[in-house]
């Protein structure tokens, strides 16, 4: 069984059972939750955007099937990585791998390939883990990280992630789309730019984003993945709202606001 070993533990999150779980804690807010189709949140280190990730997974109940798409930021790996079979250690404890739903998935996209060299020091989906795992301790998940695939692949994806979701709907699945936003430009300037991708975002607009990342220069490192789930929330339910939770810099943390990045936490119902 594939086993893959915590990779940014103790840099990204804390690598202590008790710190992380107080850490995990200390950024959910009490209050009502619901289901919801899908999140988009950010993958930076807990002390940057652990709070505006912590604002989403607050308003949410979390089902037991998770299904998490992030970008690729090692390079290693296929174009289009999935792994369908084993866990995920975490401080926390172990994920296992929805086998079930991943072999769905590869059926309804040949892109898609077993690939576990993608996975294995990436940190965008790891980060997630523990605010899942902690408030659902019978999760599973389907992990996959996306290379750059243009907008037909991220089309050609999101309409199978439809697909499966179609195909069973007794299922409860949750979306997951990790993403920063835009990166290392002036405070100012990541805040117009941002605010226009979430509008597409919130707009439930898979081809408008695209093209405002395109158009604008919006160095949104996990917009490919978040097409993918607008997509697979587009062709395969009846949406009623979508919201902007939180929305920060990372200037807001270090005081630097020169060069900063976006974090955006959105919830879609």
């Amino acid at each position: 069984m594939s086993r893959r070993e915590p990779s940014v533990a103790g840099m990204f999150y804390p690598v202590d059972y008790e710190a992380l779980s107080l850490d995990v804690k200390g950024r959910l807010v009490e209050g009502s939750r619901e289901p919801a189709l899908a999140i988009v949140v950010p993958h930076a280190g807990y002390r940057y955007s652990g709070y505006v990730a912590g604002a989403v997974f607050s308003r949410i109940i979390i089902p037991s099937r998770v299904l998490l798409l992030c970008p690729n930021h090692t390079g290693l790996g296929e174009s289009l990585s999935i792994m369908s079979q084993g866990e995920w250690d975490i401080p926390l404890g172990r994920v296992k791998i929805d086998t079930e739903l991943a072999e769905k998935l590869i059926c309804q996209c040949p892109i898609l390939k077993e690939d576990m060299e993608a996975h294995q020091f990436e940190h965008a989906l790891e980060v997630q883990l523990p605010f899942l795992f902690y408030l659902h301790q019978d999760i599973q998940i389907v992990p996959i990280v996306m290379k750059t695939q243009g907008y037909r692949g991220c089309e050609q994806l999101g309409k199978a992630i439809a697909a499966v979701l179609r195909d069973n709907p007794e299922d409860e699945v949750l979306l997951v789309a990790s993403s920063d936003m835009n990166h290392f430009e002036p405070d100012e300037t990541t805040r117009i730019k941002d605010n226009k991708a979430i509008q597409k975002i919130l707009d439930q607009d898979p081809h408008g984003l695209y093209t405002v990342v395109k158009q604008e220069s919006i160095s949104m490192c996990g917009y490919e993945p978040t097409i993918a789930m607008l997509y697979g929330v587009k062709e395969s339910a009846q949406t009623t709202r979508s919201e902007l939770v939180k929305y920060a810099t990372s200037g807001d943390i270090g005081g630097d606001r020169t060069e900063v990045v976006g974090y955006a936490g959105i919830t879609i119902y």
